[in-house]
C-alpha cells in the first residue's frame, strides 16, 4: 500500500528515499484521483521492489502542494535522489503511467 505521505514525514520518505519514489497528489472529491487509484496500486504491486510509491492528500498537505506548484489533480511527481525528474497531471493509463515511471526514474 502507498505510503500517506504528510509535511511531518516527507523528509524521511521522499527526499532521503534510496528507491526512486511515484508520488500520486490527489484529493478525495476528485473523479480522475477516484479512477486512477486502482492504477496506482497495481503498479505499486508490481514495481514495488524497485520503487516507492506514496500519495498525498492535497487538502491534508496544501503546503507540499504548493511546494511543488500543484494546480489540479491528480498530479504525479517522479522524484529520484531527492529531485524532481517529473511531473505530470490528469488521468493516464496504467501503460502510460508505467512507461512515465521507466523512463523517467529508471
Amino acid at each position: 500500500m502507498a505510503i500517506a505521505i504528510t509535511q511531518d514525514n516527507f523528509e524521511r520518505e521522499i527526499t532521503q528515499s534510496s528507491k526512486p519514489v511515484v508520488v500520486d497528489i490527489y484529493a478525495v472529491w476528485c473523479g480522475p484521483c477516484t479512477q486512477m487509484a486502482p492504477v496506482f496500486e497495481e503498479l505499486e504491486k508490481e514495481m514495488g521492489q524497485t520503487h516507492k510509491f506514496a500519495k498525498i492528500n492535497v487538502d491534508e498537505a496544501r503546503e507540499l502542494s504548493i511546494k511543488y506548484g500543484v494546480t489540479s489533480v491528480p498530479t504525479f511527481l517522479f522524484i529520484k535522489d531527492g529531485q524532481v525528474k517529473g511531473k505530470e497531471t490528469g488521468y493516464m493509463s496504467k501503460d502510460a503511467l508505467k512507461k512515465k515511471i521507466e523512463t523517467l526514474l529508471g
